[in-house]
């Protein structure tokens, strides 16, 4: 009676679940079917250690072939990380979910790695934690940036009184609806395209890629997406004159604006993350910091598209703040930019590196920024103290103790309306996802930061407008 010779029978023989196992089944149940078991497994544990002995055998020729080849295939060279994470500075470590601290914990074991920190408002991302700062050694890492590239706040100052706010709110509201576009892939279109030199610039001819994104970029240049992003009415309170600014003390009347790229940048984001994934293997709990050296093409290409990016999200805000000042007849005392979801070269210690802010705001000695709350919390327009050990960084606004997820099941609707009517904050748009509980304290946040950054002034948001589509950026 003829034993059929198995795949545990080979398993056991050293063969691996590949297609030469298949191979070798096939040769061993039927060139050697009368034979015995245990000759037949013998023999074929021989091929698979010395399958060179075997190329001039007219049965067993084309496994041993077949063995070497595959032998010879080139294998994934998998970027091994440093054994120990290195240490860095964690403010508000409290507050902050496990999984964050895991995801900077890993990013810190990159090769590549300089120094790193954590803001009070981290949570989990991916790839580097959102909240997360990283330097780096001549190497950027797309993730490490984020998909809305160079997403920025904006503040505009006007020469309006608070108490004008009160007494024409209904003007506010109307000139915010007619001149703000939100949502997913929404954008303008013939004449009602916005105009701006970013759209002309050279860079978008860089490469085929970057250039068939420049009429979508065109058609959504002025408009603000979906997710958190916002234009707001407020009041922003200076207690004392600022000197640099040079805005007395008083209560004014300002716009707050949070968006990005778009669309643009997020294409942008998608294609030199797979890139860099195919370039730069890491092991898997690292995958989603593949980074491309800034000595290659690809790094380079990546520079280039980040920074027009960055542009680009700055000359979106302009247009929209171009066009409300123009509307309510306003003069802007003081305008305020600043930028997360980007990387810059700056120095530390000594060196040069490559500093990625994925939710961090700049904070160097004297740099200006906006924190953000919700859209019942306050925020703060701050000033940098320049903190070493924070890479110059504070966070980007009060960051989420909820997922979108967790928001929607736990948060109703008369529960998010009741809180916008205890706040007197009139909203447009916006979902339960971006209710102000899904997001922590950000005065407990502000408290974990003051030796990074001075608060200048106080906003207090009074008309809100986000995406009423429940949209995240296409």
């Amino acid at each position: 009676m003829e034993t059929q010779i198995t795949g545990t029978d080979l398993l056991s023989a050293g063969y691996t679940e590949t297609p030469i196992l298949g191979l070798a089944l096939k040769l061993a149940n039927t060139a050697y079917s009368g034979q015995p078991k245990e000759d037949v497994v013998a023999l074929f544990k021989k091929v698979k250690g010395y399958p060179e002995s075997f190329l001039d055998d007219e049965v067993l020729e084309p496994l041993a072939t077949a063995m070497i080849e595959e032998a010879n295939i080139p294998k994934e060279d998998i970027i091994p990380l440093i054994e120990n994470a290195k240490e860095y500075a964690v403010y508000g470590e409290k507050n902050i979910e496990k999984g964050a601290l895991d995801q900077m914990n890993i990013a810190m074991r990159l090769p590549v790695t300089v120094a790193g920190a954590l803001m009070p408002d981290a949570h989990q991302g991916y790839g580097l934690p959102i909240g997360g700062v990283l330097a780096t050694r001549n190497a950027i890492i797309p993730y490490g940036v984020g998909v809305d590239i160079g997403c920025r706040m904006a503040l505009s100052v006007y020469d309006i009184p608070a108490e004008d706010y009160m007494l024409n709110e209904s003007k506010y509201k109307r000139e915010l609806i007619a001149h703000t576009k939100f949502g997913a892939g929404h954008g303008y279109h013939g004449q009602y395209k916005a105009s701006h030199d970013v759209i002309d610039r050279a860079e978008f001819g860089m490469t085929k890629f970057i250039k068939n994104l420049q009429d979508k970029a065109w058609s959504q240049l002025g408009t603000s997406g979906g997710g958190n992003h916002f234009v707001e009415f407020g009041i922003i309170e200076f207690e004392e004159r600022d000197e640099a600014l040079n805005i007395d003390k008083g209560r004014y009347v300002a716009l707050l604006t949070h968006s990005g790229s778009r669309g643009f940048g997020a294409t942008v984001a998608g294609h030199y993350t797979r890139l860099a994934k195919d370039l730069c293997k890491l092991p898997k709990e690292a995958a989603n910091l593949a980074y491309l050296g800034l000595d290659t093409q690809e790094g380079q290409e990546y520079w280039i598209a980040m920074n027009l990016a960055g542009d680009y999200a700055s000359a979106c805000h302009e247009v929209i703040h171009d066009k409300m000042a123009k509307a309510i007849g306003a003069q802007v005392l003081a305008k305020v930019e600043n930028h997360h979801n980007f990387a810059w070269k700056e120095m530390h210690e000594g060196e040069e590196v490559i500093v990625h802010r994925k939710g961090a705001t700049p904070a160097g000695k004297g740099v200006m920024g906006i924190i953000p709350g919700s859209m019942t919390a306050p925020g703060f327009l701050v000033r940098g103290k320049g903190e070493e050990a924070a890479i110059n960084s504070a966070s980007h606004g009060a960051g989420r103790q909820m997922s979108r997820t967790q928001a929607i099941k736990n948060i109703t609707k008369a529960d998010m309306k009741q809180v916008l009517k205890d706040h007197g904050v009139n909203l447009i748009g916006a979902g339960r996802d971006e209710a102000p509980m899904a997001y922590k304290d950000i005065d407990m946040v502000m408290a974990a930061q003051t030796g990074l950054v001075d608060v200048v002034a106080k906003f207090t948001p009074k008309l809100v407008r986000m995406a009423d589509d429940g949209s995240r950026e296409d």
